[in-house]
């Protein structure tokens, strides 16, 4: 029923997103093919489906390349960790089609360096766009030409103030030895310790299952499912809770609502990430709306016991960065995109695609900056949007100057 509900979804959206480009859009398909091919490369429903339904919109709206069109769509294996070669191997696959002309990975796990090098010396001429990368920022940039990632940074503060807004006295981070060897899921997990000292929060550490180890997705939700109830009865029901699984949200979100606690949003944020399957919400009558999208869950969340204690960004990260990254290789074949990378109006050319699929919703991009050198990687772009709690609305924590001192910090 969820795929079903989810496909109804992006069927809709792909129907309001063609309306913006009926009127200088050819059609692709196998009577007028598409002259140059997009791949993208995304997890699968049960690791990230927002990555993957983003890519599944894109796919609509400018054609399957075995029809035609423009786009072809291949998965890495939920396994991506010790299934590495075969993650390189489909990326790779991918430039054996003459036509290719932009790949994009979403999430781009680990392997995808290695794999984008390897395109890079048969096929130089593709252009390479990752988003959310699982290995540093120093390294993904060496083989990418663009990369995206959440603000990690930024939220590593924004999160916690998020959770004092809400009446946070201890905020509990959750997540396993894989995900802490990330650079950037490091570095915030130091950001948000700092940050918490700072707005006299206690921070706590809690380990949970990686869903990608012989328990898989099943048994790490299950833990998180066993183990909330000890957590907020240890902690209080004045604990915000943050995990940096998208598998584990799901079932922190129904715990959260049933016994308590907070949470200020996803590590991926967005009103279809964990907030449907916790709550039983049915969704195939919204069309696609993302306003009327984020006003069911807020009414189930409320009918829940949530209201005021529940928050996420309005739109998807994971959905709008596959879908976004795409739209920016396309225009970037086509001479659309004017710009090297590295200054505000670079920022502006991958902003105005990101619109694309999300109108009205503000977003703040930046250039990563190297925390030891102090040196602006002009690859890797950093965005966020601003928080939405049910009940009580957005935080503006787009609008909060961030403290230097935060930008400073090292991974630990």
């Amino acid at each position: 029923m969820k795929k079903f509900l989810y496909a109804l979804l992006i069927l809709s959206i792909s129907v309001l997103c063609a309306g913006a480009f009926a009127a200088d859009e050819p059609i692709y398909n196998s009577q007028n093919p598409a002259p140059f091919h997009i791949g993208i490369v995304t997890g699968t429903v049960s690791q990230s489906e927002d990555d993957l339904r983003g890519a599944e919109l894109i796919m609509k709206m400018y054609g399957e390349t075995s029809n035609g069109g423009m786009i072809t769509h291949v998965t890495y294996p939920d396994n991506f960790p010790s299934e590495q070669e075969t993650t390189i191997s489909q990326i790779t696959g991918l430039a054996d089609d003459p036509l290719m002309k932009v790949i994009v990975v979403n999430q781009a796990v680990l392997g995808t360096t290695e794999a984008f090098r390897r395109v890079r010396e048969k096929r130089p001429d593709i252009l390479l766009l990752a988003g959310e990368p699982q290995e540093d920022p120093t390294v993904i940039t060496e083989a990418a030409d663009v990369v995206v990632h959440v603000d990690n940074v930024g939220r590593g503060y924004t999160i916690p103030l998020g959770a004092q807004k809400m009446g946070a006295k201890t905020f509990v981070h959750i997540s396993f030895p894989r995900h802490m060897s990330i650079e950037m899921l490091s570095l915030r997990r130091a950001i948000m310790e700092e940050a918490c000292k700072d707005l006299g929060i206690k921070f706590v550490f809690e380990t949970a299952p990686d869903p990608t180890s012989d328990v898989g997705v099943a048994g790490a939700q299950q833990y998180i499912l066993q183990n909330m109830s000890v957590w907020i009865e240890r902690y209080g029901k004045d604990a915000a809770f943050f995990c940096t699984n998208d598998s584990h949200t799901e079932p922190l979100l129904k715990r959260i609502a049933e016994v308590g606690g907070c949470f200020v949003e996803a590590d991926l944020p967005s009103p279809l990430m964990g907030y449907p399957g916790a709550l039983g919400i049915d969704l195939s009558n919204e069309k696609g709306d993302w306003a009327a999208i984020l006003k069911k869950v807020e009414d189930a969340v409320i009918a829940a016991g949530g209201k005021d204690r529940m928050g996420t960004w309005a739109y998807s990260t994971g959905y709008t960065a596959s879908a976004g990254l795409a739209e920016y290789g396309k225009r970037y074949v086509e001479g659309k995109i004017t710009n090297k990378m590295g200054n505000a109006q670079a920022l502006r050319e991958i902003r105005e695609c990101f619109d694309l699929f999300c109108p009205g919703q503000q977003w703040k991009f930046s250039y990563y900056t190297d925390a030891l050198t102090g040196v602006k990687n002009p690859k890797f772009l950093l965005f966020m949007q601003d928080t939405y709690i049910f009940g009580k609305g957005y935080l503006h924590l787009t609008d909060v100057e961030i403290p230097e001192k935060y930008y400073l910090i090292h991974q630990q």
